[in-house]
């Protein structure tokens, strides 16, 4: 190389290493939170029973964002009442009738699904560029979707004139909160069914933003109600005897809690828990497109996913040169204030989730994983860890067999498919797997192989509305989305 071009060469890796990202903020004046919320039952916010509050903060910034009332047994009690009331003439509407509503609430979070965004970003801590093109997208996608559905029911599979259950008792995680919500409540009333919902204690916000989207939209009284609380205000809710319909996403040990307790009774009951998901990595795949899918596959939401691909399997003979790749591609990524568009990893939901992630990292370690991070700068408040992966992993180790639910990859290496299915299928829970290859032939052979409920090719963490999702084993049972998503809420 001649001294001129060594000269060039040095330039352009010096602007390289010195390129770096504006800030570029989105604005928190967008969105109006107000100092306190309360309960919302039969179409109006009231105070709890017994006037219990919390506080919920912000995990980017431990800031205390506003004050929700906390739902106790007697709120539950009202809000199971005014779901009853409501369900008889929401039911006996026709199914062009429901839809009108379903349209009208999906229209009105598209109009406000940049306010909904920074919500759920400030109350959440993920990156504002997933609550803007993932989240809220999907939400609105879901209600339209439903909508659709809502005056075809006879045509959908399950026999002439199905009938709604009643009144359904929705338990959704922090995770997603918006989008679970959505999962949920518009197949609910699609079917006609009426809900009382329990957002999880560290995300109530956009939940309650929803009460007054019902509001906007004009939404019969008692249709839906929302009650923010803890475990006890969703124990509650499950265990009532109005309940016709339980309908839950969260760990699997409160999904096997959920389990006993309506045992016994005549509720219908879905449960979406826990996962470890495989992301298969074959040596003919593409590495920079498995490189991009495996980065989505378990640092989308800072790798807080149930159906996260949080086990890496690679073939061994690429899995040198994909893990170089991998690490070049993790240095990239930009950790910081969530409200910033450039963000790649936001904030862990809450001191207890990171705690959790903390103690079973360490527990890899102790166990003989191999630990890396890319050079990564925290910031002094909030709740953050860096995105970090595990190679020397075996399926031994408690890193490869629990849900850690944080942005960590457990690496582990195969010869033959055989081999790549049988690790991959050794796993308590059955929730998502991907694939990576060139060959429809093999992706076809290996997924029919797998015990998974949700598989994709070539790619990782693909989400629609008309397709079905849920899992096997200890990642519960039920369907939501698609088609099969209306079973649940029907008398079939």
């Amino acid at each position: 190389m001649t001294t001129e071009n060594t000269k060039t060469t040095a330039n352009i890796e010096k602007r390289s290493s010195a390129f770096a990202y504006a800030p570029a903020p989105e604005s928190r004046s967008v969105v109006d939170i107000a100092p306190s919320y309360g309960l919302f039952i039969d179409g109006e916010f009231v105070e709890a029973a017994d006037g219990k509050v919390f506080k919920t903060v912000s995990p980017s910034t431990e800031e205390v964002l506003s004050e929700i009332a906390q739902a106790g047994e007697a709120d539950v009690d009202r809000a199971v009442k005014a779901a009853r009331r409501a369900f008889g003439k929401w039911s006996a509407l026709p199914g062009s009738e429901r839809a009108k509503y379903l349209f009208r609430i999906a229209r009105v979070i598209q109009e406000r699904s940049r306010e909904l965004a920074v919500l759920e970003t400030l109350d959440n801590g993920k990156p504002i560029k997933e609550t803007r093109d993932a989240d809220l997208p999907l939400v609105a996608a879901h209600f339209f979707y439903y909508a659709g559905w809502a005056d075809k029911l006879d045509h959908a599979g399950f026999g002439a004139n199905p009938q709604p259950l009643g009144v359904a008792g929705q338990v959704i995680p922090w995770n997603f909160p918006l989008l679970m919500l959505a999962w949920k409540i518009a197949p609910a009333l699609a079917t006609g069914n009426t809900v009382v919902l329990k957002p999880a204690e560290t995300t109530p916000l956009s939940a309650l933003f929803f009460a007054d989207i019902c509001r906007q939209a004009g939404l019969p009284k008692g249709v839906v109600n929302i009650l923010p609380g803890y475990g006890d205000t969703g124990a509650a809710l499950v265990e009532h005897p109005d309940v016709n319909k339980v309908a839950f996403t969260g760990s699997t040990a409160v999904g096997k809690a959920i389990a006993r307790q309506v045992a016994g009774t005549s509720k219908k009951v879905t449960l979406e828990l826990g996962g470890k998901g495989a992301n298969i990595v074959f040596d003919d795949a593409p590495i920079d497109q498995a490189v991009e899918g495996i980065v989505s596959g378990i640092f989308f939401n800072q790798g807080q996913v149930c159906c996260a691909g949080s086990r890496l399997l690679v073939q061994e003979s690429i899995q040198d040169e994909l893990l170089d790749s991998l690490k070049r591609r993790l240095s990239t990524l930009r950790l910081g204030d969530p409200l910033d568009k450039n963000t790649d990893i936001g904030a862990i939901n809450s001191a207890e989730q990171l705690s959790r992630i903390t103690t079973l990292v360490e527990q890899g370690e102790a166990e003989g994983a191999e630990r890396w991070s890319p050079a990564c700068e925290l910031p002094s408040s909030g709740y953050w860890f860096a995105p970090t992966l595990f190679t020397n992993v075996t399926q031994a180790h408690t890193i490869a067999r629990d849900e850690i639910f944080g942005p960590v990859l457990s690496v582990l290496s195969f010869r033959t498919p055989d081999e790549a299915v049988a690790k991959a299928n050794n796993s308590q829970y059955g929730l998502s797997a991907g694939i990576w290859t060139e060959k429809g032939s093999r992706i076809l052979a290996v997924a029919n192989k797998l015990r998974a409920g949700v598989i994709w090719s070539n790619t990782f963490n693909k989400f629609d509305p008309t397709s079905p999702f849920g899992g096997y084993k200890e990642s519960g049972f039920g369907r939501e989305g698609g088609r099969h998503g209306l079973e649940a809420y029907l008398d079939v």
